[in-house]
């Protein structure tokens, strides 16, 4: 039976026991990048890019479906954050916590879309009554 224990310190290593199991020690980091876990190796390399890893992260989608609803209410094909919640069959808090990131800062959402926000910032943190000031936003994330 295999037995994984992530340590953060030490060199790789292979120990043989008497009775010929082999223990593999393979020191990992993992990082959580905007919720996905990325692998880095001692040396700081990373897994060659996979299809999934250039996936749009759930950040990046709720500022599209932020701005695509902005448009639907700037170009009268929804009146309301509560018709256009209606019709995607989602509650209309939601919609409104979306359209919000329309007002984040252009660097805010520069840093969304490279996916290079700080590991700890949430989607919540940026949705919810986000400053109008963008400087207050800036320090919020600090």
């Amino acid at each position: 039976m295999s037995d994984i224990r992530i340590q953060k310190t030490g060199e790789p290593d292979i120990l043989q026991t008497s009775d010929g199991r082999l223990t593999l020690s393979v020191p990992i980091q993992i990082k959580r990048r905007s919720g996905r876990k990325l692998v880095t190796l001692p040396n700081g390399e990373t897994a060659p890019v996979r299809p999934w890893d250039v996936a749009p992260t759930s950040i990046q989608l709720a500022l599209a479906r932020g701005h695509r609803w902005l448009a639907m209410l700037e170009s009268g094909e929804a009146r309301s954050l509560k018709e256009i919640a209606t019709r995607e069959g989602i509650d209309n808090s939601y919609v409104s916590r979306m359209v919000n990131l329309t007002t984040l800062a252009p660097d805010i959402v520069a840093a969304i879309l490279d996916d290079v926000l700080p590991n700890h910032v949430t989607l919540f943190d940026l949705a919810v009554d986000p400053p109008a000031l963008w400087d207050e936003q800036r320090a919020r994330l600090m």
